[in-house]
């Protein structure tokens, strides 16, 4: 049985004069592209140009939402209501489909960011909120939601297309989350180790959880985070790897179909 996985990559996450990540030579290794939407970061000029270097690529645009906080890269928890978190989610998935449209690309999919994603991820209220805002605007649009969690669980009740990711670089609590940025052990930085968690994660589903423990995962997409010191060479590797192993890598689309 042949095994598929997407490897996705945040990406326009420069803001002005401000430059982050390195996505020209990222894409290039990767099948979707989360594109920040400028709340968290991004800006109009860096989303139109990242649209236009992702159609360039042939990688899928995704719409990538955040609480509105630029200064705190939006990995600071914001109390905002289920309504609120809706209507910001919709005002720049709404955006990021204006800059694609115009490029003449299609939007793919939705992928909440920082502490939206991991709030969400554990909040049903705040889950369905997400989802609500992707299925009003279109229930054709994929989720990309943490393996496990309350948005998985609200798409698959409320009908739309969601696809499982799991962390290359990110260590795992016993209940599937991510422990936390603040925590020491909270990144895997050795190369080899991430590689082999992800392989672990595509072929068995499972990964090692802080504790010890094996955890159960489902790995449809891999995330790699595009502005690592090592993020160009590490993409460059897990590509080769899983292509090695004999996984195919495709779009978010052929994941869900």
């Amino acid at each position: 049985m042949m095994i598929k996985v997407d490897l996705n990559c945040d990406l326009g996450e420069s803001f002005g004069a401000w430059k982050m990540g390195f996505d020209e030579k990222i894409i290039p290794f990767v099948s979707s592209a989360n594109i920040a939407c400028g709340f968290h970061a991004g800006d109009p000029v860096v989303m139109e140009k990242t649209v236009a270097l992702v159609k360039r690529g042939g990688a899928a645009a995704g719409a990538h939402p955040g609480f509105p906080d630029l200064s705190g890269f939006g990995r600071r928890n914001l109390a905002m209501s289920p309504a609120e978190v809706k209507a910001c989610v919709q005002y720049q998935i709404g955006a990021l489909d204006a800059f694609c449209r115009a490029a003449g690309i299609r939007l793919c999919h939705v992928k909440p960011h920082g502490a939206l994603y991991n709030m969400a991820a554990k909040d049903p209220a705040l889950a369905d909120a997400i989802v609500d805002a992707v299925r009003e605007i279109n229930p054709r649009l994929v989720l990309l939601a943490l393996a496990g969690s309350r948005m998985v669980l609200a798409a698959r009740e409320k009908g739309i297309p969601v696809a499982e990711e799991v962390f290359a670089d990110r260590a795992y609590e016993e209940d599937g989350s991510l422990v936390s940025r603040t925590k020491p052990g909270a990144m895997i930085t050795d190369e080899e180790e991430a590689i082999e968690r992800v392989l672990g994660m595509i072929k068995n589903g499972t990964v090692k959880a802080v504790t010890g423990r094996d955890i159960q995962v489902g790995a449809d997409s891999v995330c790699i985070h595009g502005d690592g010191e090592k993020a160009l060479l590490f993409a460059e590797k897990l590509n080769a790897a899983i292509t090695k192993e004999g996984i195919t890598i495709v779009g978010l689309e052929e994941i869900c179909s």
